[in-house]
């Protein structure tokens, strides 16, 4: 389960012009995934193309080298 105050301590890091409202908002928004959305640990692609074929939605994040 994700931890709400450490989300909202990031949100706050990343967005300090954003309000308590926003960012509250942001943080249930993020808190919830955890019904409907998992991390997937899969380095083959074709097996993630079946997934997608077959109706699974995918979000892919990045993260950059060096940026926090």
């Amino acid at each position: 389960m994700i931890d709400r105050e450490k989300v909202l301590a990031v949100l706050r890091r990343r967005f300090p012009g954003a309000s308590d409202m926003d960012t509250a908002a942001a943080a249930n928004a993020i808190v919830g995934l955890d019904e409907e959305w998992r991390e997937v640990d899969c380095t083959d692609l074709r097996e993630l193309m079946d997934r997608l074929r077959s109706g699974h939605e995918f979000r892919l994040l990045e993260r950059f080298p060096g940026q926090r």
